[in-house]
């Protein structure tokens, strides 16, 4: 299984970016996962839904299966929040998995920009950026144009590593 990330800050494109360079990557017969970071008090779960009153209950974690899919939510109930390899354990074995956020983690990333987000560049400043998905040049690390997939694609098999790396 081998890791890279897409980093930027809110607005750069990476969620857009991540969505047309899936099918792509799965195109050229690649198996692909994805983990997101989320920054909020998100739930994928609904008030009124059994498995939300469940939570509501007290229960540690829930698992909702059907016949198309099944999903596992476990509530952290002040627990610290699990880092990143706690959580690239609970996948199954894939060839690719792209993470969308976790920027300050040590794993490859790209840097997803946009000029006109008005930010500034993250490389330099976040440990681990290889190289730039943007809409503008810049010199100092390989880049592709953020629209042309394809090379955005090369660029994620270039750089992506063994998790095992990571340890």
């Amino acid at each position: 299984m081998r890791i890279i990330g897409l980093a930027g800050w809110s607005g750069a494109g990476k969620t857009t970016l991540l969505k047309r360079l899936l099918p792509h990557l799965i195109e050229r017969g690649l198996s692909v996962s994805t983990i997101k970071h989320a920054h909020h008090a998100f739930d994928v779960d609904k008030p009124g839904k059994d498995s939300w009153e469940h939570r509501q209950a007290g229960a540690r974690q829930v698992l909702v299966a059907s016949a198309q899919r099944w999903a596992l939510m476990s509530e952290l109930r002040g627990a610290p929040e699990p880092p990143l390899s706690a959580l690239l354990a609970k996948l199954d074995p894939v060839d690719l998995v792209i993470v969308e956020g976790f920027k300050r983690d040590p794993h490859p990333k790209i840097e997803v920009h946009r000029a006109a987000n008005g930010k500034p560049w993250l490389h330099g400043e976040v440990p681990g950026i290889v190289a730039v998905a943007a809409d503008v040049p810049q010199q100092a690390l390989p880049q592709a144009h953020i629209d042309d997939i394809p090379a955005v694609a090369d660029l994620v098999l270039r750089f992506a590593v063994p998790v095992e790396e990571l340890r």
